[in-house]
């Protein structure tokens, strides 16, 4: 190594011959044919190396108004050569050696994972509708009262909004009500940004987590999934409803299985409906999961109330567009369900918190 003297003993001077040598020292690390051991005697040998020549040829032989800068200097260069040596000794290590394979060893074994339970049961619930034509909707799950309620005919201080125990955003209060966020209490605000962004006809699966202010036992959890359907076209009816539920049931629990409808209510739809499943596991003779009734319910469904249609032209308008659902031909329909029930009833778990908890004896199972 050829060592410049040094005749200019300012601060810039001195930084550009020490990054001169630790530029070398970095390259020699990099090059070709590098080892470390070499590199070692070579930069931090203690009677020939690099380092050594450096202090006799610029720290002893300068004047003493410049032995402290070129002392700094000198202290920080080592212990980066010795960082680079350190690196390059632990990326050595961590190579396999290639002189002692055995081609003819068997490989290492990748072990592949599954999907989750509740994943693998929202992907076979969407894949259901997808193939009856449905596309997939997202959305987010922070979201404002306009979409998680407004919209959806939840107008303030109605009671139906008691129902759904809302996990707000704090520091809201500035703001007027209908922009104030929260986290999404189910996935229907996904429905009114599909109505909002594309005109009819819809046909829709939104599979996605929500949250609510639940205390957590066997059966609750304040995070859990649902599963939501919009289908709006002309001429859509309530036989429509029960004929695209029923086929969807026989198609995910086999086609055995029967469905009945009992009248019920939900702001966004009108009319509204339950819907029960004969027992999966009697085979609706009556059993102590269906409490002997021979009949699971399992999804809330309905025709899309009018005034949803009205809150979607409406904010239509408010963002400059134009309204496109006229009540007077477009109907649709709107489904929804829980993934971790099905998800619990399929694969006999009995506490919905096994499927959050993360331990992997209880996941172990699924694979």
């Amino acid at each position: 190594m050829n060592i410049p003297q040094l005749i200019d003993f300012t601060e810039a001077s001195l930084d550009a011959a020490f990054a001169s040598v630790r530029n070398e020292a970095e390259a020699a690390v990099a090059a070709p044919g590098f080892e470390t051991e070499q590199f070692r005697l070579e930069w931090l040998g203690r009677k020939q190396g690099h380092l050594k020549a450096i202090s006799d040829a610029w720290l002893k032989a300068a004047p003493p108004e410049a032995k402290k800068l070129i002392g700094q200097r000198f202290n920080a260069l080592k212990e980066q050569v010795e960082g680079f040596l350190v690196a390059a000794s632990a990326g050595a290590a961590a190579k396999p050696a290639v002189a002692g394979l055995d081609v003819t060893l068997p490989g290492t074994s990748q072990r592949v994972g599954v999907e989750h339970p509740l994943v693998k049961t929202m992907a076979e619930i969407v894949g259901v509708f997808q193939r009856m034509g449905y596309s997939v909707g997202l959305g987010p799950e922070v979201e404002s009262d306009f979409y998680n309620f407004e919209a959806l005919n939840f107008p303030p201080n109605h009671p139906a909004r008691d129902t759904q125990d809302t996990l707000v955003v704090a520091e809201q209060e500035g703001k007027p009500l209908r922009e104030r966020l929260l986290m999404r209490t189910h996935t229907s605000p996904v429905q009114i940004r599909s109505m909002l962004e594309q005109a009819p006809p819809l046909r829709l699966i939104i599979p996605g987590k929500v949250h609510r202010n639940d205390a957590a036992d066997a059966t609750h959890s304040p995070v859990f999934h649902q599963v939501e359907g919009l289908c709006v076209d002309t001429n859509i009816t309530f036989s429509d409803l029960k004929g695209t539920l029923d086929h969807a049931m026989k198609a995910f629990f086999g086609s055995a299985v029967k469905t009945r409808f009992f009248p019920s209510f939900f702001p966004f739809t009108e009319p509204s409906a339950d819907v029960q499943i004969s027992c999966i596991f009697c085979g609706g003779k009556g059993c102590r999961k269906c409490k002997h009734s021979g009949w699971i319910e399992l999804l809330g469904c309905g025709m899309v109330d009018p005034a949803v249609f009205e809150a979607v032209n409406q904010r239509r308008i408010e963002l400059g567009h134009d309204p496109v659902y006229d009540t007077r031909r477009i109907s649709g329909f709107a489904f929804g369900m829980g993934v971790d029930r099905i998800a619990m009833m399929k694969y006999g778990i009995s506490d919905i918190g096994l499927l959050y908890s993360g331990d992997m004896r209880f996941l172990e199972q699924f694979a």
